[in-house]
């Protein structure tokens, strides 16, 4: 960064470093300790669809790594698209092994990434569900490093639990990376899993 980005007020962008989504096996623990929220064991990367066969074959082999898993429960891993546009790689695994679903959703991201896909890269979401059904997704934002809550209001259309957000965002504050920039704390409307 130079003289004039500094005068001028820009900053280089903060690297993605996606070896912190491991971190969210132990912050798990943390949240089930402090709000009641368990594992759905969905989860889903979110990314700007690329037309072109080198991005579709890229996303077939991430789709072919993941569906090989022998261990792998239940429907294989799926593809959607939201209302906006954007694709959603969703991988479905028990509810207790929230350890093999993070692997999924970085080797997802891994291999975008390794196959020149990093600038599509939108996020990361694993849903947990609370004792009395509310649904919170853990955000992974990609090209901020930073995690944030989103927790939708079931049945109200499209409004948020700001309250539970804040709440979540305090008690995890010492087991991850939390977004400090509430403006970045970007609605995923229709994401796999918080529905």
């Amino acid at each position: 960064m130079g003289l004039l980005d500094i005068l001028l007020g820009r900053s280089k962008p903060v690297a993605p470093d996606l070896d912190q989504l491991f971190a969210l096996p132990s912050a798990a623990i943390t949240l089930q300790a402090a709000a009641g929220f368990t594992p759905t064991g969905t989860g889903a990367v979110c990314f700007a669809t690329v037309e072109g066969g080198a991005f579709a074959e890229a996303r077939q082999e991430v789709q072919a790594l993941l569906d090989a898993d022998a261990e792998r429960g239940g429907p294989p891993v799926e593809v959607s698209r939201d209302e906006y546009g954007y694709s959603w790689l969703v991988s479905r695994r028990e509810p207790d092994d929230l350890p093999a679903l993070v692997s999924d959703l970085h080797a997802v991201n891994s291999a975008l990434e390794g196959s020149g896909f990093g600038p599509q890269l939108l996020c990361s979401v694993a849903s947990f569900q609370g004792s009395d059904q509310r649904r919170l997704g853990i955000v992974y934002l990609y090209k901020r490093g930073t995690f944030y809550p989103f927790a939708p209001l079931a049945g109200t259309g499209q409004q948020r639990d700001n309250a539970l957000e804040l709440q979540i965002k305090a008690a995890l504050t010492d087991d991850l990376r939390i977004e400090q920039d509430l403006s970045r704390w970007f609605p995923i409307w229709g994401a796999p899993g918080l529905g």
